[in-house]
């Protein structure tokens, strides 16, 4: 059966280059990214049922490489911090290029021993790789797999229309994009926010209520107890200022703590499998070798070709470092500094490699905690840099290594983020009986596509709507709010002013979180994710009330879809549904920046932010009572469309569905 062929790897990498420009402005305005499997799974059947000769196996290797889209854009949690502290002025394109491949493509060689302990030798449920198995399978057939396919598309498109139609209403200001307020409460102060953002509704309804309610938790951790309490006693005559410093000095690094200390008990939790996955990935080396034949589903690539190829990557990685850091302290102590980074970036690499194998496995790709991990090697590297150089005197000497430790962690990024979407695609491939070496050449080449288009997305959105806290940023600013939250470490840690009582305080509520875990997860009730609550603690709550909403929104259409004749299919619709807001405010975020380069062509002195406005600001009031009104309108239509199409979609026998223990785990 065909698999690996250059129909496939030509439609993967227009979808990647598709999906990677929704990612990266979903990353960068709410510090999240959305998995990218299953709606380039349902768009390469539908193109590749045109040429009538399209086999599962190729529709498997063109979401491989797509979903690589999902999670290479989770680069921008770092690079642009390297704009934030005054280090680059852009994103040099090679070399952010460079980057991204090499960070990439040492995720792939790291996750390959890792197939075998965290895949096939685990009951890890694996909901989203399951889940575009079960798409690849009902799509493969004909007759029902058909029409649930051309379902599932037309689900997909119609939340795309919905979510960039209010999108642009938003630039248009017939409708608001936000709303909120500040406000004193005896002699403190806090207030509330939410963004319009019908991606938000959609990453709620695809992280589950479980996250969505931690998220909550935390949520009203930051703003009903720490806000206040850090804000007591501050001047309530500016309150916004007040509440904005509160928040962003204080509150937000308690929540790095929690972040912290939830991704480290994710490694704790999975030493064991990690150590069982490597001695199996050895034995079955050993075995090939003495000539025994390996069953197609469980032929990985060759240890030793791993091996050379981690080697080989190494290489290019030592001369970004050596170049990027030219001129600097660095290059004072060359050899110990950079030798010391690459022995970093192998050590970090392969364990956060196991930790967002195994939260992938866990609770989907779009739930794994990079960000924690992030933190996690963003602090190890610029406590590595002050035990060689210590607090530097020289204020551009330690901009210069605040810079050399993102520049690491970038690398690292790139690291986990495919290591993570590697397992996923592995288990559906382990589904669809895939060859795993073959999936893994295409994450490959799906790293390589992501790559050559990340460095022009970034770009443009910095050059027209800009980042929160950069020179020069515009009204239309993304909060690029994990940028923020890592550059701000690295300054904290190397520059010696960062307050580690309010990282220890968010580790102290991270460990009482994880002992209410552990006690819900026994008793059988609803877990509260760690890491979910960290996010909800640190994020602003403009990019988290309507998380949330979305949740609930996505846990009562999957009540409702599991009552249908076919539940499995009906689950999926919402999910289509969910990704199309989400892809559809994403993709016309990046258009909407490509018309602001347009309208400031000529440099205009002020700069033209509202290229699209056709009212004023006295339609301002009225455009607040239109938001809420149209935004749930639109989305009720969404999904009442979704509920019709599965009921008028025949529920075919096609293949066997997973068991229910296994589809629903979110």
């Amino acid at each position: 059966m065909a698999e690996l062929t250059l129909r496939g790897i030509v439609l993967g990498a227009l979808i990647t280059i598709l999906f990677t420009a929704a990612n990266v402005y979903a990353g960068l305005k709410v510090g999240l990214t959305f998995a990218t499997s299953i709606p380039a799974a349902v768009v390469s059947m539908a193109i590749l049922k045109a040429f009538k000769s399209g086999t599962i196996l190729e529709n498997n290797i063109v979401q491989t490489i797509a979903s690589a889209a999902g999670t290479l854009a989770a680069i921008v949690f770092v690079l642009p911090g390297l704009i934030m502290v005054g280090w680059w002025s852009g994103f040099p394109y090679w070399t952010t290029v460079a980057v991204c491949i090499t960070g990439g493509v040492l995720g792939v060689m790291f996750s390959v021993p890792l197939r075998r302990a965290l895949v096939t030798g685990t009951d890890l449920p694996y909901p989203e790789g399951v889940a575009a198995a079960e798409v690849l399978k009902v799509g493969s057939a004909s007759g029902a797999g058909d029409r649930e396919n051309a379902a599932g598309l037309r689900t997909l498109i119609a939340g795309t229309i919905f979510s960039g139609l209010f999108a642009l209403l938003a630039k248009m200001k017939l409708v608001a994009e936000e709303a909120g307020k500040n406000f004193a409460v005896g002699g403190t102060a806090t207030g509330w926010s939410t963004s319009w953002s019908m991606l938000l509704i959609g990453v709620g309804h695809l992280v589950g209520i479980s996250v969505g309610a931690a998220m909550f938790f935390g949520m009203l951790i930051s703003w009903t107890v720490l806000v206040p309490w850090f804000a007591h006693g501050g001047d309530l005559g500016a309150v916004d200022a007040l509440v904005s410093s509160t928040f962003r000095g204080q509150v937000r690094f308690i929540g790095a703590g929690t972040i912290g200390v939830a991704a480290i008990w994710s490694l704790l939790k999975i030493i064991g499998p990690i150590v069982a996955g490597l001695r199996s990935a050895l034995a079955a080396s050993r075995a090939r070798q003495g000539g025994q034949v390996l069953d197609i589903t469980e032929r990985d690539m060759p240890i030793g070709v791993v091996a050379l190829i981690t080697l080989a990557t190494l290489l290019p990685i030592a001369w970004l470092l050596w170049t990027f850091s030219a001129g600097g302290p660095v290059h004072d102590h060359p050899f110990a500094v950079i030798g010391g980074s690459l022995a970093y970036v192998l050590v970090v690499g392969v364990l956060i490699a196991a930790i967002c194998g195994y939260m992938a496995g866990l609770i989907g790709a779009s739930n794994s905690p990079v960000s924690g991990v992030g933190i996690l090697a963003v602090l190890g590297a610029s406590l590595l840099l002050v035990a060689v150089f210590g607090h530097e005197a020289d204020p551009a000497r330690t901009n210069a290594l605040i810079a050399y430790a993102l520049f690491t962690t970038a690398i690292i990024f790139s690291i986990a983020t495919i290591s993570n979407d590697n397992l996923q695609d592995l288990k559906t491939g382990q589904l669809v009986g895939a060859t795993p070496w073959k999936q893994q050449l295409a994450l490959i080449l799906g790293v390589v596509f992501g790559s050559l288009a990340i460095p022009l997305v970034l770009d443009l959105l910095k050059n027209t709507l800009g980042f929160v806290g950069m020179p020069g940023a515009g009204p239309n600013a993304l909060s690029a709010p994990q940028a923020a939250l890592i550059s701000s470490i690295a300054k904290g840690v190397l520059g010696g002013d960062i307050d580690w009582n309010l990282i220890g305080l968010g580790a102290l509520i991270g460990v009482g979180v994880i002992i209410v875990d552990e006690v819900l997860g026994r008793a059988g009730r609803m877990r509260l994710p760690p890491l979910a609550v960290g996010m909800g603690i640190y994020l602003p709550m403009g990019l988290t009330l309507l998380i949330p909403v979305g949740a609930v929104i996505g846990h009562f259409y999957d009540r409702w879809a599991k009552r249908q004749a076919n539940p499995e299919f009906a689950e999926r619709m919402g999910v289509l549904a969910a990704t199309g807001l989400i892809v559809g405010e994403s993709l016309f975020g990046v258009a909407f920046a490509g018309i602001l380069a347009w309208a400031n062509r000529n440099a205009p002195i002020p700069p033209n932010d509202a290229p699209l406005a056709v009212m004023g600001e006295s339609f301002e009031s009225v455009a607040m009572w239109i938001a809420p009104l149209l935004f749930f309108g639109l989305i009720a239509i969404a999904y009442a469309m979704t509920r019709k199409l599965v009921r008028g979609t025949p529920a075919g026998a096609g293949p066997e569905s997973p068991a229910k223990d296994e589809a629903n785990y979110r």
